[in-house]
């Protein structure tokens, strides 16, 4: 456990300026107040919550993390480009990271870690931290040798800006407010949750090493990613709910996608590794007091 001083450090190295656009995000959605809620704006708030929860999940996540399926050049790129509109940095910073998460889940190395840094750290001040500014490449040499990924690490506000551009045009200053923004601050938590809250509250049915849980309500809003600690099991599995019951929608896309090759060498744990792996009782480790 970190130091009360070393935790002050690391809440120290926020770059608070860089928080003023991610800020200013959170305010526009007041300005619903006097752009009004049309259905239309309101339809686009719902399918883009999805649609980029989706590109999160199964694309930042799944495929550019973890390589847990394969798809073609140009539908890689269409994921970067989906994924990238959420406004969370580019896709070869994301995988870096996330990379890195997996190396030292919650150890003092880890970059989100609500055990070591808190929870609101974790949720999402350590997107703003100058020593988290940049990715670390060498973690993404399979990403980086692909020019268009390097071109969208670039630009990476790019893809959102045309996307509220066109939420504009379509149905007008409640298209960007409601539709663009709300939608952009939903996924924003939606996502955040996974590195906070579900390494804090849910079951844990796999020894891990660490606090990753499965939390139902968040696998819900998550397409599929709050079956945490099944994820950490199996972090190479492109199938988070591991059981008949728990709904994995981001998986059931991926195949959907397989079914249209789009997607092919789709991976998933043999049921036997799945039990092998299952929580013992017997062997449970207080991570908590480690």
């Amino acid at each position: 456990m970190t130091s009360e001083s070393d935790a002050d450090d690391v809440h120290d190295d926020i770059i608070y300026p860089s928080t003023i656009p991610f800020i200013l995000v959170h305010l526009g959605c007041f300005a619903a107040i006097w752009t009004g809620v049309t259905w239309q704006a309101l339809a686009i708030c719902i399918t883009l919550y999805w649609l980029r929860i989706f590109a999160i999940g199964a694309g930042y996540h799944r495929y550019f993390s973890h390589r847990s399926y394969s798809t073609s050049r140009a539908f890689q790129f269409v994921l970067a480009f989906m994924s990238q509109t959420t406004t969370q940095k580019s896709v070869i910073w994301w995988a870096s990271k996330h990379r890195h998460h997996h190396l030292y889940s919650d150890t003092g190395h880890d970059v989100h870690s609500p055990r070591h840094h808190g929870f609101i750290y974790s949720h999402l001040g350590w997107i703003f931290s100058r020593k988290h500014d940049g990715p670390d490449m060498a973690k993404v040499a399979d990403l980086t040798r692909y020019p268009e990924l390097m071109w969208l690490h670039k630009v990476e506000v790019l893809p959102a800006v045309l996307l509220a551009g066109l939420c504009y045009l379509v149905a007008g200053w409640s298209g960007l407010v409601v539709g663009f923004l709300w939608s952009t601050v939903l996924v924003y938590h939606a996502t955040f949750c996974i590195n906070s809250l579900a390494h804090v509250s849910g079951r844990k049915r796999y020894v891990t090493g660490d606090d990753s849980r499965n939390n139902w309500l968040l696998a819900i809003f998550t397409m599929g990613e709050g079956w945490h600690n099944n994820h950490h099991a199996f972090p190479t599995s492109a199938r988070h709910g591991l059981r008949w019951w728990e709904i994995d929608f981001s998986y059931y896309i991926i195949r959907l996608l397989e079914l249209c090759r789009l997607a092919w060498n789709v991976r998933v744990p043999s049921a036997e590794s799945i039990v092998s792996r299952r929580r013992q009782p017997g062997l449970c480790v207080n991570l908590e007091s480690a």
